[in-house]
């Protein structure tokens, strides 16, 4: 099922602030450490730059795939099927700037159409 922008998307720009006491954080709580590195080096619109080739635009776009899989082997996971572990974590949405996850068919589907050029651009970009 596809789903609206309005469904997908989220603004989150405040930094949490980390407090060491006694609190309710997921155990991806670090993530807010990375949080704050991507947008000092402003890692979003630099995995865009290298897709603004694209014309085509689906509902998850190419950057934010590629910044998924970034986020998921910091987490320290490797299968794309362990997306789902972390599927619903407040902070991992947070990081990703979306209110909801791209399903392992979509990132998928996503990897197998990104083209040569937006490879080249990612692997200057590295």
């Amino acid at each position: 099922m596809k789903s609206s922008k309005a469904q997908i998307y989220a603004k989150y720009h405040k930094i949490s602030t980390i407090r060491f006491e006694d609190q309710q954080l997921t155990s991806f709580s670090g993530l807010l450490i990375f949080q704050l590195l991507f947008k000092q080096i402003d890692l979003k619109n630099k995995l865009k730059n290298c897709f603004s080739h694209v014309t085509k635009f689906p509902s998850f776009k190419h950057h934010l795939i590629v910044m998924l899989l970034i986020i998921h082997l910091i987490l320290g996971f490797r299968r794309l099927r362990e997306v789902n572990y972390y599927r619903d974590d407040s902070l991992v949405l947070r990081l990703m700037g979306l209110k909801k996850l791209p399903d392992v068919s979509t990132i998928s589907r996503s990897l197998a159409q990104m083209d040569v050029q937006s490879i080249d651009n990612l692997r200057r970009l590295s």
